[in-house]
């Protein structure tokens, strides 16, 4: 016990050391609305941490298993009107239709998913961006869910279990934030689980894969599943958050592209790469948006654009700048 007992006390110690530029990043961030207080500062920073949580969610199919899925604006219309609907017709509350939202989109995507795991490369992302843009189009003439007019949400008492706010954007950047770090801490349980591995398997190889023993079909269905559950929370958020949802909005070609950019900007298949991702991304789309106004429509598309366009030359995306021998010299240095 007397050999044990300086590791014992050593282990707190080596934590904080090796951890605490990522424990001031999370107080900063903590920080941050009071730092920039006014109300489009704020709306900028949630949909940052929504399409961090957003780009998290899609790299588990995307990044990790190397299936470049376009069809994710679906998922998250599911969930945002799911979740709606659900309180609008029986009174169920927010966090519990979340929750059904996730489930949902995982049944509608085992139902037409499952048959283009067959396809490969850029055939499997144009079937899934077909399949994107049909159900888009089931919601707008679907006059049970209100069509191309919408789904108004009903305004209720400012309060967390309402999941409604009313006098300001901070609980919504609060819940956004909580949601970010959950998907981060699920993913890094995945990269270091057995599940991580075979995803990695099958985006190397899945011929190799299958020769192992891996059920290729097995887990990539996983992989959408548990992607698809996170699309559908975030689609709740976004509802919540505005409070009117309708398909022209909620699932336009646009918001499946940036849901695949924004972890590719940063990198894909790495646990940091959303994170990078979207506060260049989103910044640059929202203050374009804002300082130009109604004339400078269509600068958001050329962002993305030449963003894809940049990406070409340097396809690890930013990650890779911080996996070079000259920073990794200076990261220990810095952790000691």
């Amino acid at each position: 016990m007397g050999r044990l007992k300086p590791l014992m006390v050593r282990q707190p110690r080596i934590f904080w050391r090796k951890n605490y530029i990522f424990i001031v990043a999370f107080a900063l961030l903590l920080a941050l609305p009071f730092i920039f207080t006014a109300h489009f500062q704020h709306h900028v920073m949630i949909k940052v941490l929504m399409f961090a949580f957003l780009g998290c969610a899609w790299n588990i199919i995307g990044g990790y298993t190397g299936q470049v899925a376009l069809g994710h604006a679906a998922f998250f219309g599911i969930g945002a009107y799911t979740s709606s609907l659900c309180y609008i017709w029986f009174g169920l509350n927010p966090w519990f239709g979340m929750f059904l939202g996730g489930i949902l989109a995982i049944a509608v995507s085992a139902v037409i998913n499952y048959p283009c795991f067959r396809l490969h490369g850029r055939y499997f992302a144009i079937a899934t961006l077909a399949l994107g843009m049909i159900i888009r189009l089931l919601f707008t003439n679907w006059r049970l869910v209100g069509g191309a007019l919408g789904v108004r949400l009903p305004l209720l008492p400012e309060s967390l279990w309402n999941f409604q706010f009313h006098t300001t954007k901070l609980p919504y950047y609060y819940i956004a934030l909580v949601f970010c770090a959950l998907i981060f801490a699920i993913l890094y349980k995945i990269e270091r689980s057995k599940l991580g591995f075979y995803l990695r398997a099958i985006k190397e190889s899945e011929e190799a894969a299958r020769s192992l023993g891996i059920d290729v079909a097995k887990y990539k269905l996983v992989a959408m599943s548990i992607s698809v559950f996170f699309t559908a929370m975030a689609g709740t958020l976004y509802a919540q958050y505005v409070l009117y949802i309708d398909p022209i909005s909620l699932m336009p070609l646009m918001t499946s592209i940036l849901i695949c950019v924004v972890p590719v900007l940063g990198g894909a298949g790495t646990l940091w790469g959303p994170a990078l991702g979207a506060p260049i991304l989103l910044i640059a789309i929202e203050y374009s948006r804002a300082w130009l106004g109604g004339g400078g429509r269509g600068v958001d598309y050329m962002i993305v654009g030449a963003i894809m366009v940049a990406i070409i030359f340097r396809p690890a995306g930013l990650t890779s700048f911080f996996q070079g021998p000259r920073f990794r010299q200076w990261w220990r240095r810095i952790r000691g």
